[in-house]
Formats: structure tokens, sequence, C-alpha cells
């Protein structure tokens, strides 16, 4: 068994303590625990609100914090982490910006004996436990949604994201649930790199080349709403659905009339937290679940009244 971290101990991890047949004694320890965490990007609301919960998360057990954003740069998160390691964090929390291309860093905190927990996105690599959505059920919802609001008829396209698993599930997910509609045709699928700019452009472009257009499905929220600002530009009436449950996203969809119709909200304070919790536990030599998915709601305008991060 792992030896017990130094640091102070609030009520809140005490069932960890016990559950791993640890010696109260030692918790009293001064050392801090060092935590990093390492994101794909820190400039979308989604991922402020799971660095905020996380840093009142790791305050409340005292613990020290080091957060870096790899702004979709897999060289720069790779250096990043090594820093971070070169710092001695005892805990690794990672959003890679590319599943497979953060493999090496993995490894390399996975030799220094460091606890590594994907979260949001899974990384390849041997981790120590992946927290997430369940991302493939947040595709089928939504495009459900979006094929029964458009009478089974129609055509529709989907704005894409960046290789990782979850956009990819994401859009297998809305795929499934299209494919059950026989009056539905995927007409174009563009990468809108998840960025409200990028996917505005694209979109645009997309209305043009398909002005038939009646659905739209964005991987997430802040693509989701440059592509809200290219339809209602057109004039056309396109219905979008989306993933995450961002607040602007929110405050769209209960706009009356609005385009924008549903969204599969997630809960990223909820997973960066089970994504520590799982940490220290293994940290102190518990066994862990390999993988912890976690729910998602369809948000629509009557849920959208009460939703909320």
């Amino acid at each position: 068994m792992n030896s017990l971290p130094r640091f102070r101990f609030t009520r809140t991890f005490l069932p960890f303590a016990l559950a791993a047949g640890l010696p109260l004694a030692a918790l009293a320890a001064p050392a801090p625990l060092k935590v990093g965490a390492s994101f794909q990007e820190i400039n979308n609301p989604y991922f402020v609100t799971m660095k905020g919960a996380l840093e009142e998360a790791t305050a409340s057990i005292g613990a020290t914090l080091l957060v870096t954003d790899a702004r979709h740069d897999v060289s720069k998160q790779l250096s990043d982490i090594e820093d971070m390691l070169q710092k001695g964090i005892d805990i690794l929390v990672i959003n890679p910006t590319d599943s497979v291309g953060v493999q090496s860093a993995v490894k390399m905190a996975h030799d220094k004996g460091v606890v590594v927990v994907a979260v949001d996105a899974q990384a390849e690599g041997p981790l120590d436990a992946f927290v997430g959505s369940k991302n493939f059920d947040a595709g089928v919802q939504a495009c459900q949604y979006l094929g029964e609001k458009l009478g089974g008829k129609g055509d529709v396209g989907i704005l894409d994201g960046i290789a990782v698993v979850p956009i990819l599930e994401r859009v297998r997910g809305c795929k499934e649930a299209l494919g059950k509609f026989p009056g539905i045709k995927i007409v174009s699928i563009q990468n809108g790199k998840q960025e409200r700019d990028q996917a505005l452009t694209v979109t645009e472009n997309m209305l043009q080349a398909q002005p038939n257009l009646k659905g739209l499905f964005s991987v997430n929220d802040n693509g989701s709403l440059g592509a809200l600002a290219a339809i209602e530009a057109s004039g056309l009436d396109v219905k979008l659905v989306s993933v995450d449950g961002a607040p602007d996203a929110i405050k769209e969809i209960q706009k009356p009339d609005s385009k924008f119709i549903a969204t599969s909200a997630q809960y990223p304070r909820d997973q960066v937290r089970l994504a520590l919790g799982i940490a220290l536990a293994r940290k102190w030599g518990a066994q862990v679940p390999k993988a912890v998915p976690v729910d998602i709601l369809l948000v629509d305008r009557d849920k959208a009244k009460t939703f909320a991060w």
C-alpha cells in the first residue's frame, strides 16, 4: 500500500481514509499534497467551471494545485506535464487535447509514481482511472430529440470537433440516433473545432452549400453559439442541438422561438470532484474503478428554466 500523503484533512474525505484502513494519527501531518491539472483549454466556460471546482476541492483539503492550459497544443501539454512532474506533483488530473498524443506524458507520470486520472476526455497510457460523461448517450439524446422535432425528415448537418474520444463518441451517438429516422439524411459534417468564431464561419459555409438544411448537431455549446449566430443571420429555419449545458447556451434555449432547441448537459463540477476523490483514494492504496461514467441530462426549453451547472 502507498504511504499516506501528509496534508490537512477535512470530513469530506474521512470515509476514504477509513475504507483504506489508514491510521487517523497520520492525518495530522503538515506537508501539503501537490495536485497538477493539465487542461486542453481554459477559455471555455465548461473548463472554467471545472477548474473552479477543482480549486475549491483542493483548497478544502489543504493541497497545492498547479493548473496549465494546453491551448489545444499537444506539444505544449506534454511540456506542461513534464514541468509539473519536475515540481514534484503527487497527483495528475489530465484533460487531454489529444487522447493518443498524451500517452508518453501519462507513462512518464506513472513511472514516477504519480497517480494519473483523466477527466472528461480519455487518455491513452497507464491511467489509474478515467472520469467522464456518457458522451455516446449525449449524442444519442440530442439527435433523437432533433429527429423528433424535425418530424423524422429533412437534411441535417454535424458540427464536429477535435479528435478526442468524447467528441468521437458524441458524433457516433448522433449518427446512430439519426439513423433510426429513414427520412433524415446527414448531408454535411464539418469541423468547427469547438470554437465560437470557427464554428460561425464553418456554419455559414455549410448553410450556403446546403440551403435545404433543417437541423444541425454541434458537439459542444461553445461552437453551437457560433453556429446559432450563423443560422440567425441566414434567416433559415434550422433547428440546433448540442452538448454541454453551458450558461450562455441555456439562456439561448429559453428564448421564445429560439433555433437552439436543446443540449445534452454535462456536470463538469461533479466530474472533476470525482476525479480528485478517486485519485486520493488510489494514492492511499485503495482499489479504484478504471472508469467512472457520469450521467448527462437532455435540457430543452422547459428544463432550461431551472438547470445550472
